[in-house]
């Protein structure tokens, strides 16, 4: 029984011959997406922009019903409730924005939550509350600062360990990639005006994930072949380093597809934005470590030699003794 072939064992797609138009289009995509950030803005969730959080347990029961209660405070029109469990299975923490000025009106806040608290009382008479506060505007900032520096710093390391592992150019390119990546990514939200929460930071950090690691196997294929054809051109090198690795390429986006859809699809609203942005990001990075990772490496001076040590002095003197030269 032959294996299935998704890609051909002799196919040769000459990727590197539109890089220049691709290269355009993704700047401009990049400009396009923070413009579109800076005048929609975000949609903010709870996470950023502050609310009320009630905590509960449900003295009866082994599990909170985390669904029901989304949908019981989901009708209060609060906004989207942030439902999730809190220690225990049977303990829920339930956040709610705030309509705006509210929390410069004393007691405004605490009434809202006391009203969802009823609302939840009136179905599960053996809840107990744990807790109602506020979470101000200063934490929701922490909470920003705190997201923005974990996107960076990953970046950041990102591209110091493709530039040991491999050369600077590589880390360059890398980097170069995955701001692509997170910039369309922000840019999606903004347009589409999903709401912007904790859960979105962990799929662009999922996504930095995905791309980086199909970033770095076909950039170890161009280190071999670098090794392997020292006289052949570097965008043929190229093309033929992103063919060889795409079989490998096509089955992971598909695997990992296959996974996705019936979650975009048929899976919790709650849920949605997470794999929209994870969906959107396979794409994304598929996209940008054949399109913008590699082909930049041509523009940053890497050459067939780049992999070779370079002899020093003591080589050249032990050859001549050897009488190799």
């Amino acid at each position: 029984m032959k294996l299935l072939k998704l890609v051909p064992q002799d196919t040769n797609i000459k990727f590197l011959r539109l890089r220049l138009p691709f290269f355009i289009a993704s700047m401009l995509l990049i400009v396009a997406s923070w413009g579109i950030v800076a005048v929609n803005g975000l949609n903010l969730g709870i996470d950023f922009a502050g609310g009320q959080e009630v905590r509960l347990t449900f003295e009866e029961g082994n599990a909170a019903p985390v669904n029901e209660l989304r949908e019981t405070v989901a009708t209060l029109g609060y906004g989207t409730p942030v439902v999730q469990e809190f220690g225990s299975p049977n303990e829920v923490s339930i956040r709610v924005p705030l309509p705006e000025g509210v929390e410069d009106t004393p007691g405004a806040a605490t009434a809202i939550g006391n009203e969802v608290v009823a609302a939840i009382e009136s179905g599960y008479p053996d809840v107990r509350t744990d807790g109602n506060q506020t979470v101000s505007g200063k934490v929701a900032g922490e909470f920003s600062r705190d997201a923005a520096l974990a996107l960076l710093f990953a970046m950041i390391a990102v591209a110091l360990y493709i530039w040991i592992r491999f050369e600077w150019q590589f880390g360059v390119g890398a980097l170069f990639a995955l701001f692509h990546d997170v910039s369309l990514t922000l840019g999606m939200f903004a347009l589409f005006q999903l709401e912007f929460s904790l859960q979105i930071i962990a799929a662009i950090l999922a996504i930095i994930g995905y791309s980086l690691n199909d970033t770095i196997v076909i950039f170890d294929r161009i280190r071999e072949n670098l090794k392997k054809y020292r006289k052949m051109p570097l965008p043929e090198l190229l093309d033929l380093s992103v063919n060889e690795t795409l079989a490998r390429t096509v089955m992971t986006s598909l695997t990992l597809l296959v996974a996705l859809l019936p979650l975009l699809l048929f899976g919790p609203a709650s849920l949605f934005g997470l794999v929209a942005a994870i969906t959107a990001g396979l794409f994304i990075g598929t996209y940008s470590s054949v399109y913008l990772a590699s082909p930049i490496l041509i523009w940053l001076g890497v050459t067939s030699d780049s992999f070779v040590p370079k002899e020093t002095e003591a080589d050249i003197q032990e050859k001549k003794v050897l009488g190799e030269l």
